[in-house]
């Protein structure tokens, strides 16, 4: 009984709509019209009211309820029984109500317009009906696709490779390897600082959002790894705005671009400042990335910049952005976020 009340509701709800409201007014008025004018009985015009409201509100509930959501073709005792319905209804308001209450033959009800009635009956439930089920089953794949989009970004999330240049890792172990044997407290502050930031990327990998601090902070973990290995040429700085700190953000969601600050600037020979800023807006906060060398336009196979804009559409729903652009001889990567919490990522 629940689902039925609940099949009942949901079909009352999607006739309401204004894209199927419209048309069926446009429809019953003037039905209800003509059986006003062309029928003597003053029950006429209730009768006819009752009819066309008892079919709009019957006919596609039974359609849908003798042809379930998500079901093929009807089976035969499906549309035995949504005619037999029809029969019913029709029978019912055109012949039963008229004769309990003594009334005339109308303009409905006349032998000619009773099958006409009926015709009506089936096909507009008919229509409504499926109408209503490709509407319902439009929004189920629609939230099925949403679903495996988020899936996908998940396992990307998952993947650390996706966050973290594998040369990077790599040119830092060997380098630790090296410090072993002529830095030891140098090798040492090198693996402590590696083991925090793979720790916090472990733990991000399994969480939908994060505080911005923590984000920081892992930004602030990559930059001292390049700078223990070569302080001359890496500067860096980090700017927050206190006032959104407390703003939550996807996570790991800067580290494609610090990761892409560095490698197009210091690493590639560019002489100049590694900038973090964070400040807030009046919608959210803006978060730039600014490094040396100045911006050619996207490199051919670069990954880092579509992760970062798929992730961004995916936790805020097209309300986030990313440009990049470049200022004097500089690059300057801006992230526009609004406020509140992402999208969670199942």
């Amino acid at each position: 009984m629940s689902e039925a009340r609940g099949l009942f509701a949901d079909t009352m709800a999607a006739l309401g709509a204004p894209r199927r409201l419209v048309p069926i007014l446009l429809v019953c008025a003037p039905l209800v019209a003509a059986q006003h004018s062309f029928s003597r009985d003053a029950l006429a015009l209730p009768i006819g009211a009752l009819m066309c409201l008892t079919f709009v509100l019957l006919a596609p509930y039974l359609w849908r309820r003798w042809r379930p959501l998500g079901a093929g073709s009807p089976s035969w005792s499906g549309l035995v029984g949504y005619g037999l319905a029809g029969c019913a209804v029709v029978g019912t308001l055109g012949l039963g109500v008229p004769w309990a209450f003594d009334v005339g033959t109308t303009f409905l009800t006349g032998q000619e317009s009773l099958t006409v009635s009926l015709a009506l009956f089936w096909v507009g439930g008919w229509g409504l009906g499926r109408d209503i089920d490709f509407e319902r089953n439009l929004e189920r794949e629609r939230q099925r696709a949403d679903s495996l989009a988020r899936e996908a970004e998940r396992a990307q999330l998952l993947a650390l490779r996706s966050h973290l240049d594998p040369h990077f890792l790599f040119n830092t172990l060997n380098a630790i390897a090296e410090w072993c044997r002529e830095d030891g407290e140098v090798a040492e502050a090198a693996i402590l600082r590696l083991s925090t930031m793979l720790r916090t990327i472990l733990a991000g990998a399994q969480l939908a959002q994060w505080p911005l601090r923590r984000e920081i902070d892992l930004c602030r973990d990559v930059f001292e790894l390049h700078r223990i290995r070569d302080p001359r040429r890496f500067v860096s700085r980090i700017e927050v705005d206190a006032a959104v700190e407390g703003m939550s953000l996807p996570p790991m969601l800067l580290l494609p671009a610090v990761e892409n600050a560095i490698k197009h600037g210091p690493a590639a020979g560019h002489v100049g400042e590694v900038v973090l800023s964070v400040r807030g807006a009046d919608n959210g906060c803006v978060i730039s990335i600014r490094n040396p060398g100045r911006f050619a336009g996207r490199r051919p196979g670069g990954e880092g910049v579509s992760m970062i804009e798929r992730r961004l559409a995916l936790a805020y729903d097209g309300a986030a952005s990313l440009r990049i652009e470049a200022e004097d001889d500089a690059t300057v990567a801006t992230i526009a976020v609004p406020t509140g919490v992402p999208v969670e990522v199942a």
